[in-house]
């Protein structure tokens, strides 16, 4: 039989967490035809003796709202094994929306999420109104990657309740049963659920805070009662858990589950003003599992930080008044601008904090920034801190830090862990991964374009996790089946006969991280950081190679996926 794609001898890691074995894999129309010895041959073949095979990765956290519109590569998760993910996350997005709103929304995303304004303005074709129309939308691009979308509660707040839902208020009995409807519209459509968010840190650039924050639990009710009625779909949302008892605002999310009987899956970050808060959400997650309710915590597998730079989007003395007078210049200018002497100590001399338009300045501190090297190292030991450094150096952190900025071509980063890195280890997210009802996600692939490229993080758990001990088998299948279950897909995430073929042909011992760089290639001249990936020989979506080495072949078999149609 002559197959479209054989792939040969390569060690299988199914996704089931079973065992690997070595196999030769045939694949026929975009699906797995057989996995074994495959005795006919393919119009091509893949040699993977030596390689590992995998299902593609499906990440169930990601951002391409606006992405999606315009761009066929949704870069970067595409160039780190992903052959799936789920957009729509934490309340913001695109739909509905009307007109009159639309400078809202991006206002909301820009802030929330930091995709320039600009980039959203120029890039957004702005072809629908409601949600469906939204999904019709995104079925007219091709792409290299399945997206699929979650509706998004805080646009859906404001095309009901329009400046009430801006300011906050209680939305009414019939607000209540209009968002309903729409969301079981939504869903009838296509959407994978819905997304809503309970964080005071998701705000516009303005202030303003996002119209879900204080959402009662009623209108929570009604959302998820929407997606029932649809016909199913998951309910995401992020929340601060800042009532004094996190149990307090988890027994909402309880009763939220069981009203409507849908899955719930919640943002979980080890903060480090609240060092054991996560624990107890990660205990009362697994209470809720074994007490038949469908609520899972989806947790970062390394630090979830910012790098900072002259190439980035701000850096530690971006506010100083000094400093703004050579922001205009090309980093490699401005690096040898700031080694001047005289430049050099007004700059130090000046407050950071008060020019600054950058809402996280205050929580930075030296003690918890390091030098971002290549390769890049997300778990830097305290003695790499720069204040450590500049002690041993018998300078001011402040100076070192500046110094480090300066040199050469003006393209060093600093990375500046926010969550899960409290004590300087990753013992947060090892313990999440012990936990079977914990999900690896919060990628935020598309989103943070100019201070995070965390669309690595399927490269980094291979990496990393692997060399501490966890198998590889389970740290495959908790990127792959785990999370298109997750999602409620069936069709992918294991590698056997009748499955979608969504492969991932891997060099274990070749992976690593690239360098962080950023790319103006967004619209309206728009930048990103890009971070690159080595040892992934191929992936393949559909039957189809997508990328071969990290660089794409072209070929975009990716679409839209609809809840309950695929």
């Amino acid at each position: 039989m002559k197959h479209d794609l054989v792939i040969r001898g390569g060690q299988v890691i199914d996704g089931t967490g079973t065992p690997g074995f070595q196999a030769d894999v045939a694949i026929q129309g975009g699906q797995i035809v057989q996995v074994g010895t495959v005795t006919g041959s393919g119009l091509e073949e893949i040699d993977a003796r030596g390689l590992l095979v995998t299902p593609g990765f499906v990440d169930i956290h990601t951002h391409y709202d606006g992405q999606a519109v315009w761009d066929s590569h949704l870069a970067p998760s595409s160039i780190h094994g992903v052959t799936t993910a789920l957009m729509g996350n934490c309340g913001v997005g695109f739909a509905p929306c009307r007109a009159e709103d639309r400078e809202t929304l991006i206002a909301l995303m820009e802030g929330v999420e930091d995709i320039p304004g600009p980039v959203l303005h120029e890039g957004l074709s702005w072809s629908w109104e409601s949600f469906p129309e939204y999904l019709d939308a995104l079925e007219r691009k091709e792409r290299d990657i399945d997206i699929g979308a979650l509706l998004p509660h805080g646009a859906l707040r404001v095309h009901v309740m329009g400046e009430r839902a801006l300011e906050l208020e209680n939305a009414t009995q019939a607000e209540i049963a209009t968002m309903r409807a729409l969301t079981a519209e939504a869903v009838a459509a296509g959407a994978f659920g819905a997304s809503t968010s309970r964080t005071i840190s998701h705000k516009t650039l303005a202030g303003d805070s996002t119209p879900t924050l204080k959402a009662q639990e009623e209108e929570l009710i009604g959302l998820a009662a929407g997606l029932a009625e649809g016909g199913g779909g998951l309910l995401e949302m992020i929340s601060d858990w800042n009532t004094p008892d996190p149990a307090t605002e988890f027994a909402i999310v309880r009763r939220v589950a069981a009203a409507s009987g849908r899955p719930i899956l919640f943002s979980l970050t080890a903060r480090h003003d609240r060092t054991e808060a996560w624990k107890e959400l990660l205990d009362l997650s697994d209470e809720a599992a074994a007490n038949g309710l469908d609520i899972r915590p989806v947790f970062p597998p390394r630090p979830i930080g910012i790098l900072l730079g002259l190439v980035g989007s701000q850096n530690p003395f971006s506010g100083c008044p000094s400093y703004k007078e050579i922001a205009h210049l090309a980093p490699g200018e401005r690096a040898a601008a700031m080694r001047d002497p005289g430049r050099r100590a007004k700059i130090l001399s000046e407050d950071r904090v008060a020019g600054s338009n950058f809402p996280l300045i205050t929580r930075l501190s030296w003690s918890r920034m390091f030098p971002f090297g290549d390769p890049p190292d997300y778990a830097p030991p305290r003695e790499k801190s720069l204040e450590a450094q500049a002690q041993r150096a018998g300078v001011k952190p402040e100076e070192f830090t500046y110094d480090h900025l300066a040199e050469g071509d003006g393209t060093n980063f600093l990375f500046a862990p926010l969550t899960n890195f409290a004590d300087y280890t990753l013992d947060a997210s090892a313990e999440c991964m012990r936990h079977r009802n914990a999900i690896i996600g919060l990628s935020d692939g598309g989103a943070h374009v100019g201070f995070i490229s965390d669309g690595s993080f399927p490269t980094f758990v291979l990496m990393y996790w692997h060399s501490r001990g966890f198998s590889i088998e389970e740290l495959v299948r908790r990127q792959t089946s785990d999370t298109a279950r997750a999602m409620g897909l069936r069709d992918r995430g294991v590698v056997a006969p009748g499955m979608l073929a969504d492969l991932n042909i891997i060099a274990l011992d070749e992976l690593g991280l690239e360098r962080p760089r950023m790319l103006h290639d967004l619209p309206a001249g728009g930048k990103r950081l890009m971070q690159g990936s080595r040892g992934y020989r191929a992936t393949i979506k559909r039957g189809v190679v997508t990328y071969r080495d990290g660089v794409a072949t072209g070929a975009l078999p990716g679409k839209l996926l609809r809840r309950g149609r695929d």
